[in-house]
């Protein structure tokens, strides 16, 4: 545990900000998975869930949690899938 106060403060705020990032992810994860399992069950809704899923991609993106590569790989695929 660090003793200056300066890497005492630093710590808190990176630990918030893992907690931020990670529930990002985990945002981003689930809205794909959501459309990956609407897609196979043939749900109506599929569109929209499609839609919330490359808006989490993109915001996952924006905020430097996954490189731009991952962003257009992720969407693509959804959209080949969509598409199918």
């Amino acid at each position: 545990m660090p003793i200056i106060k300066s890497a005492i403060e630093r710590v808190k705020t990176n630990e918030k900000a893992n907690a931020r990032n990670s529930a990002e992810l985990s945002k981003m994860r689930t809205a794909i998975k959501k459309f990956e399992k609407a897609k196979t069950a043939g749900a109506e809704d599929v569109e929209k869930l499609y839609r919330e899923a490359v808006s989490a991609v993109d915001r996952a993106h924006s905020k430097g949690l996954i490189k731009a590569n991952k962003a257009a790989r992720d969407k693509s695929r959804m959209a080949a899938r969509l598409a199918k």
